[in-house]
């Protein structure tokens, strides 16, 4: 996790697109790059592998 909760909003609140992974805003319908309406929440916790 970050060390500040300002730095951990910039990186942590974002949408991600399942078709091109681009990051997008918050409260994006859809993405950015593609125009894809398939968004999902970042990850807060990292994963294991």
């Amino acid at each position: 996790m970050a060390r500040f909760p300002e730095a951990e909003r910039r990186l942590l609140l974002k949408q991600v697109c399942m078709k091109c992974n681009a990051r997008n805003a918050l409260r994006a319908t859809r993405c950015r790059r593609c125009g894809s309406r398939e968004l999902r929440p970042k990850a807060k916790e990292a994963r294991k592998e």
